[in-house]
């Protein structure tokens, strides 16, 4: 523990990945156990049904919403780099966010902040180009919405220079590099499956502030949520049991926004 005040975290997951009669995750579950829910949008996951369930699951539940932009990417999941025109990415970021909040404001809640989903999330730790499309997005739609980005991020740094409010954010269930980064899911071991694994991790992002990396480095992680991903095998559980760790270690779970 460092000394830092009382402890608070937000425990967030990525939900509403459902499309059509293809059934992703439990998202009323996982609900139950988190505090902040970044829904899909529809380009990487996601449709309008799905989108209008999940936001009335958030709003009966008692958790913020975040919209969840990707890449177009149904068939890859949007976990496929893609090079895509910064304007061309703007306006497609703009529109998945007002979609999830015309469907918030139909189950009478609303999108308290926007987190970028898998591959677009990682391009702009690093892609200036991409970083800059999607902070131009989010001040067009509304600056005052809060971005989830990874520490360090190109995005997270323009962000905070427009005036965007930046919550940083680190995972439960992914294999960190020893620069910080997340280990590319086409590595081996680059998703934590055993449950054990994920608290010991949850705990230590929590508790200690830090995260151990492939090779063992300890790496400084002062981040405000923490993510678990709804698609995972076994997601409920693992929230589940992160949930009751964080609880035991005196950890208040609350959504940031």
């Amino acid at each position: 523990m460092t000394g830092q005040g009382p402890l608070t975290m937000d425990l967030n997951a990525d939900v509403g990945e459902s499309f059509g009669q293809w059934r992703m995750g439990d998202d009323a579950a996982i609900m139950a156990r988190v505090s902040s829910a970044s829904i899909a949008c529809g380009f990487h996951a996601g449709d309008p049904r799905t989108m209008a369930h999940s936001c009335a699951a958030a709003a009966a539940a008692g958790v913020s919403i975040g919209a969840h932009p990707g890449y177009r990417d149904l068939a890859g999941f949007g976990r496929r780099f893609m090079e895509v025109d910064p304007a061309e990415l703007r306006d497609e970021v703009i529109y998945q966010v007002g979609a999830l909040q015309a469907m918030a404001r139909a189950a009478g809640t609303g999108v308290r902040y926007v987190k970028p989903h898998g591959a677009l999330y990682n391009a702009i730790v690093h892609h200036a180009a991409q970083a800059r499309a999607v902070v131009d997005a989010m001040l067009a739609v509304d600056p005052a919405l809060p971005l989830l980005v990874s520490p360090g991020s190109e995005a997270a740094r323009l962000a905070a220079a427009a005036g965007i409010p930046v919550v940083l954010e680190a995972f439960a269930d992914r294999a960190y590099n020893p620069d910080g980064t997340l280990v590319p899911r086409t590595e081996p071991g680059a998703v934590l499956h055993e449950v054990d694994a994920v608290v010991a991790q949850s705990l230590r992002i929590a508790v200690d502030r830090e995260v151990l990396a492939v090779d063992g480095t300890h790496i400084p992680l002062n981040v405000q949520s923490l993510c678990l991903h709804g698609d995972t095998p076994g997601a409920v559980a693992m929230a589940a049991a992160v949930r009751t760790a964080l609880d035991g270690a005196g950890v208040a779970i609350r959504a940031f926004a």
